[in-house]
């Protein structure tokens, strides 16, 4: 029995929301909330959370963390020190290196070498270079492996994001983390299996769209959940006002009865997905809260990350990153928009780097602490790096995009920490020692959990489509443990 018209109008509305939400807002988030072996539907042939057959061997990986540093940082002045560079400030740039090389914003124009402006030391054991704006990833370098041969197929932003997010130009293609997602589901039973959080600060910051966090035309509910640190953190999961806890538990309960009697006719499998939705988005009432809800940790955690509060920073984000990470979220993708520095470059890095350098270290060294790195990846980078050519007026020098050679790092997970793989040219613009492509990142990502990446596919307008595509990949042994 209802108390009053108006707790009857708000079932009513929350009826007509439930039932016609499955193109909103709320949707994207509730549409890949399905990760109990029940709430997997009976499209897939599963065993327990996972696609049947995976993982295909021992996997050293339970988790991803990607820290995507959106902007494309230059790998001139973070992890590939250029000494020959440094000498050739100022002068022309060969025209060996740039002819007949896609440029973006200094195609035609007169270019001159830019020296790295930040100066390189060596550190830890292993003897890392490592540039001066990154202290405390300085303090992680026998943790980490520096990838300085990377090489990706797009020269601006959107598209450059797409190949790192689907290892294809080609719009409409499922996101890497998806595609883990699709294949080994969440070890969480109130948490989606894929995460997305977004930060701002620095130059330009560049906008990212949804898709590049979505499923395609793998299963809906495997696509990218966005969680707002600011505001409410899943839009359409807390009732409305005037529903208690469990009058909206009494209103799911009669919306899936319905559902499943609809579902006895026609078989599909949307609608079984449909009705585990509701139930974890009903269990996310209690999970969402309790997950941004950070006082239960120590001070010295706070301090070790740079915590304020609940401020939608990259700090906040890395540490929720690792509180999701121990409750079972399979992939976790933060983006830092602030990375596109075209013009005054010495300004713009120390912004970024003070916002993204002391949070990054802290997330690999309290995983470490709490023996979660061992089965944690961690992979550090942006879309594509920067040019060695100057960019800019006067005495504010930037760098423009470059694809053809770029720095990344990766941790954990059965990485060797403390190594350095491939290389670029005397001048940062080609790789050329052990080239890797975007591709090749995502099948060794693949393989440290357990899945080969040419085995791992799906059917798609008659094609077996699988993250790596048709293109030749590799998984790069060397770096693994």
């Amino acid at each position: 029995m209802w108390n009053s018209n108006l707790n009857l109008q708000n079932l009513i509305n929350r009826r007509t929301f439930l039932g016609n939400t499955s193109l909103g807002l709320g949707s994207a988030a509730l549409l890949s909330l399905l990760n109990s072996e029940n709430s997997l539907g009976s499209s897939e042939e599963r065993e327990g959370i996972h696609l049947k057959g995976l993982p295909h061997f021992e996997p050293k990986a339970k988790r991803v963390i990607f820290l995507c540093m959106a902007g494309g940082p230059s790998h001139l002045e973070t992890f590939d020190y250029k000494p020959t560079l440094e000498k050739m400030d100022g002068k022309l740039m060969p025209d060996s290196f740039t002819n007949g090389q896609p440029i973006a914003q200094l195609q035609g124009k007169e270019l001159k070498c830019l020296g790295p402006q930040y100066k390189f030391n060596k550190h830890g054991e292993s003897g890392q270079m490592i540039a001066d704006i990154l202290p405390h990833t300085a303090k992680i370098a026998d943790d980490i492996c520096i990838i300085r041969s990377l090489n990706t197929d797009q020269i601006n932003h959107d598209p450059a994001h797409t190949v790192m997010n689907t290892g294809t130009s080609i719009s409409g293609r499922p996101s890497m983390g998806s595609w883990v997602n699709y294949g080994l589901g969440s070890e969480s039973q109130d948490l989606p299996g894929f995460v997305v959080m977004t930060s701002v600060g620095g130059r330009n910051p560049q906008p990212i769209a949804s898709r590049q966090w979505g499923s395609a035309f793998l299963p809906s509910r495997f696509q990218g959940v966005e969680l707002h640190t600011t505001g409410e953190p899943v839009h359409y999961v807390k009732n409305p006002n005037g529903i208690s806890k469990h009058q909206q538990s009494e209103l799911i309960n009669s919306v899936n009865q319905l559902n499943a009697i609809r579902n006895q006719s026609v078989q599909n499998p949307e609608i079984e997905t449909r009705i585990a939705q509701y139930e974890l988005a009903f269990k996310m009432q209690s999970s969402i809260p309790d997950l941004v809800d950070l006082s239960d940790e120590p001070k010295h955690v706070l301090d070790l990350y740079g915590v304020k509060g609940n401020d939608g920073s990259y700090a906040f984000n890395c540490l929720l990153a690792r509180r999701m990470a121990e409750r079972g979220v399979r992939f976790i993708h933060l983006y830092h928009r602030g990375w596109d520095h075209h013009g005054d470059l010495t300004r713009h890095m120390k912004t970024c780097c003070n916002l993204c350098d002391g949070p990054t270290a802290a997330l690999v060294q309290d995983l470490k602490q709490r023996d979660m790195l061992k089965d944690t990846l961690i992979v550090w980078g942006g879309e594509f790096g920067r040019t060695p050519m100057f960019q800019g007026k006067g005495k504010l020098p930037g760098r423009d995009h470059h694809i053809r050679g770029f720095s990344m790092w990766m941790a954990g997970g059965g990485v060797k920490g403390g190594t350095s793989y491939g290389a670029t040219d005397e001048l940062g613009y080609n790789a050329v020692e052990n080239p890797v492509h975007i591709r090749d990142l995502h099948a060794t990502m693949l393989h440290l959990m357990g899945i080969h990446h040419e085995r791992f596919s799906t059917k798609y307008q008659g094609l077996d489509m699988r993250l790596t595509g048709v293109e030749e990949s590799r998984v790069l042994k060397e770096i693994l443990i």
